[in-house]
């Protein structure tokens, strides 16, 4: 009998480097390379612009005062300004708090007090977003917050120039004081109960995972990233960003937020070799009209992840877009994020309906979830992982870390998992109810407990049912206090914006006068999705299967 584990065993030893040493390898090596294009703005970085640009952004933030330790809040769609404030923050020691560009003032004044964000560094506006008026209203509520820098405001220009007026040589010298294991990110994940949870990264979980991802996708000084996906993310800040400055290639950014036409347009335009994106991204690229126009025979391989990867997308990837060697990764932001990854030899079949093998230097295993053994080959259970790209912690939330990562430091994912004779690993659903809406994460207990605060509720769940488009779409059931006169999904929504980010807003509402329970007195959230199914008339899409 063959146990449910595998150890990534390579010949390429991890980096023993802090990011702004690995930076400064790259750069030695790769002077006059591309290392970024912003094409929303049209603004091109060699590998020296870069890092005279970061180092004076470095040493701007430390004439606003930011040392080791300080945590400085980044609220910003994909843009330039995004990576170098990425960078900077890591020769400081400063640690990087990732603020997602969708959060309302609900979600920023959290963040801001829970992480005590001392500066953030946002954009001025984002779509309907008017993010600086957002940050005033809540300012006066965050105590440790001391400065607001807008990108492409004067603020920003000041801190350029203060910087670029600076001493290099006081950064070489914070660098010696700097520890590949000191917290240099935080990344905020919904929990299970109640508000996000601050995911701790180290200098060393997230260099090494980038490298790592980019070593099996075959990455060197050749290559050009379009990475769509949002660097707020661990998706666009390491599997992007990190794969890239840790190889010496280029990092393409299409256009502040995802835009299928902007996307074609930056892989023809800049002969980009790999793309990312979620399943829905690749569905919107394959069905853009502008396909046919545009050269993408650059294309050699990519990633996609966030969610399982339907057969025909994947053949359409790897033919209409010459993708051939496109990688299937699995992970969560506590472990850098990935933990699996298929490789370029691996079947079409293997791409499909796994998630591919275990990375180089990291442990996986699937347990029996009641009993901590690990279970035989081809039998269900919670997938683990160990190794190097294992958060430090919840920020400032040890309870909750004990209960995701154990005493032998096996981060416990709550997914559960089938793996084969042959290493590779299947994901086949959640011990949580975690809902998973176009790659967005979503944790319904935080939606719920925000519902609560409808003056005409006074109890709600919140569930994925299936969707064509987005793999799930939130729905709320809820239970509406006496007399109250009833309650519509615009209604709701009316409600929800403004203050939750919209992809947290349920599609759809049920009201109820109770719910399904067990015996013991728990919502049976089961019998809720298969009973939400016939309610909302969803049988096409529940019977659209993925690989």
């Amino acid at each position: 009998m063959t146990l449910s584990y595998a150890s990534g065993v390579s010949a390429t030893p991890l980096l023993g480097d802090t990011i702004g040493a690995n930076l400064g390898k790259t750069v030695a090596a790769f002077p006059e390379r591309d290392a970024l294009v912003d094409r929303a703005t049209g603004r091109r970085w060699t590998y020296e612009r870069l890092s005279d640009d970061v180092d004076a952004v470095a040493l701007g933030l430390r004439e606003l005062g930011v040392v080791k330790g300080d945590r400085v809040g980044i609220w910003a769609p994909n843009c330039a300004e995004w990576m170098l404030v990425q960078y900077a923050t890591a020769k400081l020691g400063a640690i990087l708090v990732n603020i997602n560009p969708a959060y309302r003032v609900h979600e920023l004044k959290f963040v801001l007090n829970q992480a005590g964000i001392r500066t953030l560094v946002a954009a001025k506006a984002f779509r309907t977003s008017d993010y600086a008026a957002m940050i005033e209203e809540v300012r006066p509520e965050c105590d440790a917050l001391r400065d607001v820098v807008l990108i492409g405001g004067p603020e920003w220009d000041a801190l350029v120039e203060s910087g670029r007026a600076g001493d290099p040589s006081v950064l070489a010298e914070i660098g010696r004081t700097l520890s590949t294991d000191d917290p240099i990110n935080i990344q905020y994940t919904s929990g299970t109960t109640g508000f996000p949870k601050g995911a701790t990264l180290s200098h060393h979980n997230i260099l090494n995972n980038g490298y790592f991802v980019g070593e099996l996708c075959g990455y060197d000084a050749e290559d050009r990233i379009c990475v769509p996906v949002p660097f707020y993310h661990c998706f666009g800040m390491v599997m992007g960003n990190l794969a890239a400055t840790s190889h010496g290639a280029c990092v393409v950014i299409p256009a502040p937020a995802f835009d299928p036409r902007a996307t074609l347009e930056a892989v023809a335009a800049e002969r980009c070799t790999s793309l990312y994106g979620v399943p829905t991204m690749f569905i919107a690229v394959l069905g853009d009209p502008s396909l046919d126009d545009l050269d993408t025979s650059s294309l050699r391989t990519g990633i996609m992840a966030g969610s399982p990867c339907p057969v025909e997308v994947m053949k359409q990837v790897i033919e209409r877009l010459g993708m051939s060697e496109v990688a299937i990764c699995y992970g969560m932001t506590e472990t850098s994020p990935v933990s699996t990854q298929t490789r370029a030899g691996d079947s079409l079949d293997r791409r499909v309906s796994t998630v591919g093998t275990v990375l180089p230097h990291l442990e996986v295993k699937v347990i029996d979830p009641s009993t901590g053994v690990t279970v035989p080959r081809g039998e269900p259970g919670e997938f683990c992982t160990r190794g190097y790209s294992v958060m430090l912690g919840y920020w400032e939330e040890p309870d909750k870390t004990a209960e995701a990562v154990d005493a032998a430091r096996w981060m416990h994912t709550g997914d559960l998992a089938v793996m084969d004779g042959d290493g590779y690993v299947n994901i086949t659903g959640r011990i949580k109810d975690m809902v998973i809406r176009g790659g967005e994460n979503i944790y319904p207990r935080e939606i719920e407990e925000f519902l609560y605060g409808h003056p005409d509720i006074v109890d709600a769940q919140v569930i994925g049912v299936p969707d064509e488009k987005y793999g799930e779409e939130l729905m709320a059931w809820v239970r509406l206090r006496e007399g109250a006169p009833g309650l519509t999904a615009g209604e709701l929504r009316s409600f929800c914006e403004g203050k939750l980010a919209h992809y947290k807003i349920p599609r759809y509402v049920h009201v109820v006068d109770e719910f399904p329970m067990t015996v013991t007195g728990k919502v049976r959230k089961v019998q809720m999705r298969t009973e939400a199914v016939e309610i909302l008339g969803l049988d096409d899409a529940a019977a659209t299967g993925d690989a």
